[in-house]
């Protein structure tokens, strides 16, 4: 089968979904590569590494003749009509925020791959995109936080008197809150973490983080498959006060809260923000999404009275090189899970292969998304 790789068009993206490492591998599989001209220019892997690694460069056309199309982002409306009928798309794609991207998908009886619909699984571990590159926008906040905040991240003694540590504190203890709360510590900061969901408690305590803790009776926040859920009111009223007196002592705050295929929740409304010293910082990773904060604007850094708020939508790109390295080898696991004794199969009895593959030949196999249309 042939692997097309396309170069990302997107604003402000470095990215390249397969690197030459994967070329070589995956060829030596059967398969061939066609790569888009300086597709991985951007990230700094230059055309002849395709080329040793056994890639054709080819110009864009050519590419979406492939039997598997690989990118990054979610396509154009262009790139979609350019794609062959009996071909598969494999990328970000969020079904429900691009509902008439699916639309266009279904129109041209396209088969699909949204990484976004990954299941999380032991199994998937080694394909879990969203895992990879959430880790690279949790390390990137805080360095860019910290540059941000115009203040020094540890305690220091000095002859001119001691300086306190930086105050930080991450909302959302997942993938990447937790590499967040360590890049913090290996920085020296005094660093808080909260989440809805409670047994994440131990794990942020062994980054040596304090967790912050909203007393609750239920389940509240704890979703299927490691995810967090919408909580209760009751359970919000209780978190907002929580929030409100722990922001305003923050120096440097990011905030990591999504629900998958939903807007993200606010949860620093305006009043909280107007409670925060002039020159803290909040980092929102759920930016792209509609941010944590209501103040966010995606892509662009907001100053509210002092406080800078970043809604940085691609954080992941700002490291290009190792978020494609990471993302091109999920991407290989994924099609050496798809390759058995008789080639690439899409095998819907597979779990992970039924999760991801949200459209076949135009028909819509994703409840959610179904739903939307």
């Amino acid at each position: 089968m042939n692997i097309g790789v396309l170069k990302e068009t997107k604003s402000l993206e470095k990215r390249v979904a397969i690197i030459p490492s994967t070329v070589k591998d995956l060829t030596e599989k059967g398969y061939s590569f066609f790569v888009e001209k300086d597709a991985g220019h951007s990230s700094h892997y230059a055309d002849q590494s395709f080329v040793d690694a056994g890639a054709k460069i080819v110009e864009r056309n050519e590419v979406f003749g492939c039997d598997i199309v690989v990118k990054v982002n979610t396509p154009t409306e262009d790139e979609i009509g350019l794609l062959n009928s009996n071909s598969l798309l494999i990328s970000l794609f969020q079904t429900i925020k691009d509902i008439d991207l699916v639309k266009k998908l279904k129109d041209k009886q396209l088969s699909a791959f949204s990484l976004n619909l990954l299941p999380r699984t032991t199994l998937a571990q080694k394909m879990d995109i969203l895992s990879s590159q959430a880790n690279i926008a949790g390390y990137k906040a805080v360095l860019i936080g910290a540059d941000h905040i115009e203040k020094y991240m540890p305690l220091l003694m000095t002859a001119a008197g001691t300086i306190s540590p930086a105050k930080t504190l991450v909302i959302g203890a997942g993938v990447a809150g937790l590499q967040a709360i360590a890049t913090a510590k290996r920085l020296g900061a005094q660093v808080e973490a909260f989440d809805v969901r409670p047994e994440v408690k131990e794990q942020v305590e062994s980054l040596g983080a304090k967790f912050v803790e909203v007393e609750s009776d239920g389940d509240d926040g704890v979703g299927s498959g490691g995810y967090a859920k919408e909580t209760s009111e009751e359970y919000k009223k209780r978190q907002q006060e929580l929030m409100q007196d722990r922001i305003s002592k923050s120096d440097l705050v990011i905030t990591t809260a999504l629900i998958p295929n939903r807007p993200a929740p606010v949860l620093i409304p305006t009043n909280m923000v107007n409670l925060m010293k002039s020159g803290s910082v909040i980092m929102d990773l759920a930016a792209e999404n509609g941010g944590n904060c209501e103040l966010t604007k995606p892509d662009e850094l907001v100053n509210h009275n002092g406080v800078l708020i970043d809604g940085n939508t691609n954080l992941p790109s700002t490291m290009a090189t190792h978020a494609s390295q990471l993302f091109s080898k999920n991407v290989q696991a994924i099609i050496e899970h798809c390759h058995g004794e008789e080639g690439f199969k899409l095998d819907k009895e597979d779990e992970i292969i039924d999760g991801m593959l949200f459209i076949e030949k135009g028909e819509i196999r994703h409840e959610p998304t179904k739903e939307a249309l």
